[in-house]
């Protein structure tokens, strides 16, 4: 039986390239070597495409903040891609889980692992995913959407109408409708980069400067005080939702050091909440992921409000983490789905997709 040729494509040119290393590693070594012919492809920081020539049986995980060698560059990627039959892009973040690689990947007609470009697109930015999840009646956070406009930003209120401001009226706003302390967050960015939490006018105007480093759009949300829980969806039409796992950060909130770096971080799986809030948070899932319509896996993140127990909608993932510590993978194996035949099904569900 001829094996099917996976192109697993990693690294990228956000900042979660290190991320997205480990996450491509940590599939190429568990993928069945008996059903797939791997042609494993990095992309380096400012998008050059090589073969990662180290022999298959050979490749370890590349842990964080570890660098890739043993690299041959690809001359042509679109004729490299089209010897593949299914692609695996194990992208974090712009220009791999924003819908660009997407795109052309549906350009070239090779059925690919995860969501679409519309849904990839969307739920990379966090201010216009918030529409639509408005739209579904799903409860999130309040916020305060700006965009850098030269060295000054504009507000566009809840009815889009915009207004140029200076950075200094921007608090007289925040103060206004959300209070301290809030969250300022690029739009556009993954892993918890640019993201900090301010508590006075001073911080804010110092971390919106800094997240507009990042992306011209920036969000400012209000701090819920709760547990943050994660849900992981699988499927196309038809899909599946694992149990809930909790976050518990070593740090005031999950940065990207709490994730990466700092071992007092860990997650419980499952996590200690009533039967009652967990096939909420599991339906809920399920709606938001139809609602951006959404294909082949998700990892839906939820605040749990401690004083009342509401559960709030922070973001969908569209293709989250694969490495060791990562959520998703281990969420499927409290379900009883092995890391290996959950990457059968993310391959089935992309050729299914491609045949429908």
């Amino acid at each position: 039986m001829n094996k099917l040729k996976v192109g697993v494509i990693f690294g990228g040119m956000s900042t979660e390239h290190d991320v997205s290393i480990t996450s491509g590693t940590s599939v190429i070594k568990n993928l069945d070597k008996t059903k797939y012919e791997i042609y494993p492809i990095y992309i380096d920081e400012v998008g050059n495409w090589f073969e990662y020539t180290r022999k298959i049986e050979d490749i370890e995980v590349i842990e964080v903040g570890e660098k890739i060698n043993e690299i041959n560059k690809i001359i042509n990627p679109i004729e490299y891609l089209q010897e593949c039959d299914v692609i695996f892009p194990v992208l974090h973040g712009l220009y791999g889980e924003d819908g660009t690689i997407q795109g052309m990947l549906e350009l070239i007609n090779r059925p690919y692992v995860g969501c679409k470009v519309l849904s990839s697109s969307v739920c990379m930015d966090k201010v216009y995913s918030k529409f639509i999840f408005k739209n579904a009646n799903i409860e999130q956070a309040d916020y305060i959407y700006l965009r850098k406009y030269e060295d000054k930003y504009i507000y566009v209120d809840e009815k889009f109408n915009e207004k140029i401001i200076s950075l200094n009226k921007i608090p007289d706003i925040v103060e206004e409708k959300l209070g301290y302390p809030v969250f300022i967050k690029p739009s556009n960015s993954g892993s918890s980069i640019g993201i900090n939490k301010a508590t006075n006018k001073e911080e804010l105007k110092r971390y919106i400067e800094y997240a507009g480093k990042f992306d011209k759009k920036i969000l400012v949300e209000e701090e819920i005080k709760g547990r943050e829980v994660e849900c992981a969806v699988l499927g196309n039409e038809e899909v599946e939702v694992s149990g809930i796992g909790e976050i518990l950060s070593a740090e005031d909130f999950y940065t990207f050091d709490a994730k990466y770096k700092n071992n007092e971080s860990r997650t419980v799986i499952p996590a200690d909440v009533s039967k009652e809030i967990v096939e909420k948070i599991r339906k809920t899932a399920v709606k938001a992921f139809k609602a951006i319509d959404g294909k082949g896996l998700s990892r839906v993140d939820f605040f749990i409000e401690n004083k009342t127990n509401r559960i709030l909608l922070i973001e969908i993932n569209t293709m989250p983490g694969f490495t060791k510590i990562s959520m998703y993978p281990k969420l499927w194996e409290q379900e009883g789905v092995k890391y290996s035949e959950l990457l059968d099904k993310l391959i089935n569900l992309a050729m299914e997709e491609q045949v429908n």
